[in-house]
Parts: C-alpha cells; sequence; structure tokens
C-alpha cells in the first residue's frame, strides 16, 4: 500500500497558494520541472489527478479540494503541535477545540466557554462551519466538541453523543415603540404585526408554528433566516418584531434599544455538545462539560 509523502503535499499546497507551478517552484527552491516530477508522484500516490490539465490555469479537479481541505488541516495541525510544544511560558500550552455551528448564537458561545477563555493556561480554537463539516473534523480528531442547537442521531459505529447542556426560553422582542402602546396581545396580535422568523429548520419555529396552527392564525412574516446573527440583526434595524432566545439579543434589551414583549410558553431553544468517544480525550473536556 503506498504511503502519504508529506514533502509532496506540501508542494501541492504551494502550488495552489501560489497559482502557477513557476511561482511555486521559485518559492520552494527548487526546478519547475522538479515540482511537477513530484506533483506527478503525489497523483500517483493518491490514485487520482488534483488539476484539470486541460485549461491553461491551474484549476482543482473535485479530488484536488478533498486533498487542500485535508492538507490545509494536516499544515493546521502541525504548526499548533510545534507551537504547543515550543511555548516554553506554558501559557496557552492546552488547546481546546470547539466547532459551532454557523447557525449557533455567538452569545450563547461566549457563555458556555467563559470558564474556558478564563484559563489562562488554555487556548481555545473556535470554528464555524456547517454540521457535516463539523462532524467530519470530530471524527477525524481535529476537533474535541461541536456545539449545536439540535441534536444527533447516536452513531454507535463512530461513537458519537450529544449531551444537551442548556435550554433557554423563546421570546418575541420588539423596538421601543411596541412597548409604549398597549400590552402585545400573543397571538392575536401576530395577526397584523410583521414578525422576523427563524428560518423552517429550525427546531424554535417548528414549535411556533404549531402554535399559530392550534391558534389558527397566520402570522405576518416580514423575514426569514437560518443564521442568529442575522435575526438580531434584522431585529435591530427593522421595526418588525422577532423571535428569538433572548439569549441572542442579550445586548440590545440590557441597553434598551430593543424589549421581550412576551414570553412563547412551551418553546424552548436547546443547546447540545457533541462529542466522540476517544481513547485519549482532551482532559479540559470532562471539566467543561460536568460544570452545565
Amino acid at each position: 500500500m503506498s504511503q502519504l509523502n508529506y514533502h509532496h503535499l506540501r508542494y501541492f499546497h504551494a502550488i495552489v497558494r501560489e497559482g502557477t507551478l513557476t511561482r511555486a517552484a521559485e518559492t520552494l527552491h527548487v526546478s519547475q520541472s522538479a515540482l511537477s516530477i513530484q506533483l506527478k508522484k503525489l497523483e500517483e500516490s493518491l490514485g487520482c489527478t488534483l488539476f484539470d490539465r486541460q485549461h491553461k490555469s491551474l484549476q482543482l479537479t473535485e479530488e484536488g479540494h478533498i486533498v487542500l481541505d485535508y492538507a490545509e488541516t494536516i499544515f493546521r495541525t502541525g504548526d499548533e503541535l510545534l507551537a504547543t510544544l515550543q511555548n516554553t511560558t506554558k501559557r496557552y500550552r492546552n488547546v481546546l477545540r470547539v466547532g459551532a455551528v454557523s447557525t449557533l448564537s455567538k452569545n450563547f458561545q461566549m457563555s458556555f466557554l467563559k470558564e474556558a477563555f478564563d484559563d489562562e493556561e488554555l487556548e481555545v480554537v473556535i470554528q464555524s462551519g456547517s454540521m457535516r463539516e463539523l462532524l467530519d473534523q470530530l471524527r477525524a480528531h481535529t476537533l474535541d466538541l461541536v456545539l449545536s442547537n439540535t441534536p444527533i442521531l447516536r452513531d454507535a459505529e463512530r461513537k458519537l453523543h450529544s449531551q444537551l447542556v442548556d435550554e433557554q426560553s423563546v421570546s418575541i422582542v420588539g423596538p421601543k415603540r411596541f412597548k409604549k402602546r398597549t400590552r402585545f396581545k400573543f397571538p392575536e396580535d401576530l395577526h397584523n404585526t410583521p414578525i422576523v422568523l427563524p428560518s423552517l429548520e429550525s427546531n424554535i419555529r417548528a414549535g411556533f408554528d404549531l402554535v399559530m396552527e392550534r391558534a389558527g392564525i397566520a402570522p405576518l412574516i416580514a423575514a426569514e433566516a437560518n443564521d442568529m446573527a442575522m435575526m438580531r440583526l434584522i431585529a435591530r434595524k427593522t421595526d418588525a418584531i422577532a423571535l428569538v432566545p433572548p439569549v441572542v439579543v442579550l445586548d440590545e434589551l440590557h441597553n434598551k434599544r430593543l424589549f421581550e414583549l412576551c414570553q412563547i410558553p412551551d418553546i424552548k431553544e436547546a443547546f447540545y455538545a457533541i462529542t466522540a468517544t476517544r481513547r485519549y480525550p482532551n482532559p479540559y473536556l470532562k471539566t467543561l462539560l460536568e460544570d452545565q
């Protein structure tokens, strides 16, 4: 079985970064012909073509994009290994790598990881992405845990687990003019009041739609978003009300830019920590999850 030559992988990465064989060869201080030979050897060992040679410019094939993603992860991990072992001050000697789905509230992330941020001997690395991307990295051991607002099915083969770490209420918030007028009535006032909602994929939205259906009300939807950061921005910039967990707009509520008009009964936003069973888990992970 052929083994991966990491020098060849470094050459490939340089070609992608520089954009041409000529510039990559100059950067690496090798001849262009030698670089072409090394690239060919890498392709032979992987059993695939990394560049589409039918174009004058270098364009990655689908396999090339996959190899590039892995190469960047490998080199980033290597840099972190060197930085950790060479850190003589012992500050940030330990690293906690956290993945957070891109739709997750940033305020929740900061609250959940506060003790980790306060630990002067721990470096916290946060990466945002889709659930699929983050779970792939969790399985590849390049992440220690993934934070999400949805659990995953128990995966016995890959040994992935979801732990409920928090549940928060969901409210309707709005600008000052709604606070000044007669008390907001839920759900009656949703007949003619524009509202910003999470997208249909959201568990919050599913619960809200069920409440509306039972009440026989078709709400006046002003906008939908699947990203809590975007929900927060829309709530701040528009004259509509919004359905969000208060933690999403914590600063706006504190400075009275937005007001909590009512809490929605029976709807909660759940937050999960997804981990993988490992022989050598990150030692800080147990402490973090036990404190929740």
